[in-house]
């Protein structure tokens, strides 16, 4: 059965990887052809030639103004999908269409929608509002995953990893050892998890960005909306520092807004857009530079740390019982949330497989 979840926004690229040429990303199993028209509006439509199934953004398919040529037989395709042109004769089958995908711009990511396309609602994207909003310097990345996604959002939601994994970088021993509170939306599908540590040591990433040199105060404050997109809301100040102000603002404090789009390629590989803004230091490229590096480094800890864990996975014997203590309540949450909405999704396609893409009659 697949684990993919249907009838849900996913990003498919950041904004600025989409160009007036042929892209092609994998989403939950489906082929993504990404392009921009001469008007500068992103299309996405199936990468699969409807005559002998040639992937389109394989050379030499191309662009000739606002219409996809096939690399091997030259079937072309309008912005909308629809075929325009065949070889060897004059009427194009009225079925020679694409499937297209409704697709949305917002908070720097590229955002598609997979499943019933007539279900397609913008206002259930969620916000990231940080990643192109003023005040705010960005650094960003994407590293494929050999595993699957639900391995990510686990490892997300248990920030208790950082002490052991990231130890070095990111982690000190008082994020493993405080408590955490979590709180569950089982409606809306989000999750939050909080820890905060009122006298922690302070780790490189904070040291060198900051220039806080003494013990800090940090909060950690997840909020997972499922299935796509991870929030982690940071706040640090030096040991004694004032607390936020009851109207909201934190003049004393540094803010870094951690994003992750977690969006699977294949039951077994998940592509892991990541991002890290902050409100201070805005045009420090040093700063920037660290954190661009330094973040990575984590990330690529992650990566190798969850390839080896899908391979322990795919060999062991089915009936194993896994263990869960406390640290895991937010994980726990998003998987039953995920479980929900898997089962949902197929309900509405009626079966677990992916739908056949058979694009309606124009």
């Amino acid at each position: 059965m697949t684990s993919f979840i249907r009838n849900q926004w996913y990003v498919a690229a950041y904004a600025d990887e989409v160009g007036h040429r042929l892209f092609s990303r994998t989403v939950c199993g489906e082929p993504v052809l990404l392009w921009r028209t001469e008007a500068g509006e992103v299309t996405a439509m199936s990468d699969r030639c409807v005559h002998r199934r040639f992937p389109l953004s394989q050379e030499p398919g191309h662009l000739d103004g606002d219409r996809v040529v096939c690399g091997y037989h030259g079937f072309t395709y309008g912005a909308d999908g629809v075929c325009v042109s065949v070889p060897g004769q004059q009427r194009v089958p009225r079925t020679a269409r694409l499937w297209s995908y409704p697709v949305v711009e917002r908070d720097s990511f590229v955002w598609v929608w997979i499943g019933d396309r007539e279900l397609a609602d913008e206002k259930r994207i969620p916000r990231a509002p940080w990643l192109d909003g003023s005040g705010w310097t960005v650094v960003r990345g994407m590293e494929p995953l050999a595993a699957r996604y639900g391995l990510l959002v686990d490892n997300l939601l248990d920030l208790s990893h950082e002490t052991y994994l990231h130890g070095g970088y990111i982690g000190t021993p008082e994020v493993a050892g405080t408590p955490i509170t979590t709180e569950v939306d089982e409606a809306a599908g989000i999750v939050r998890v909080s820890r905060h540590m009122d006298d922690a040591a302070c780790p490189p990433f904070y040291a060198e960005s900051t220039g806080i040199r003494g013990r800090i105060t940090r909060w950690q404050d997840i909020e997972y909306h499922a299935p796509c997109l991870y929030l982690l809301h940071s706040r640090i100040t030096p040991v004694g520092a004032p607390p936020p102000e009851p109207d909201g603002s934190d003049p004393h404090a540094f803010h870094v807004e951690v994003v992750y789009a977690i969006t699977p390629e294949t039951d077994g590989s998940t592509h892991d857009f990541w991002a890290v803004a902050r409100d201070f230091a805005l045009d420090d490229d040093k700063v920037t530079d660290f954190l661009r590096e330094n973040n990575r480094t984590v990330v690529l800890q992650d990566v190798v740390a969850l390839d080896v864990l899908e391979e322990a996975l795919a060999a062991e014997p089915d009936g194993y019982q896994e263990l869960s203590i406390n640290i895991d309540t937010g994980g726990l949450a998003a998987r039953r949330i995920l479980a929900r909405l898997r089962e949902e999704g197929a309900s509405r396609t009626g079966a677990t497989a992916a739908p056949v893409r058979e694009p309606a009659a124009r």
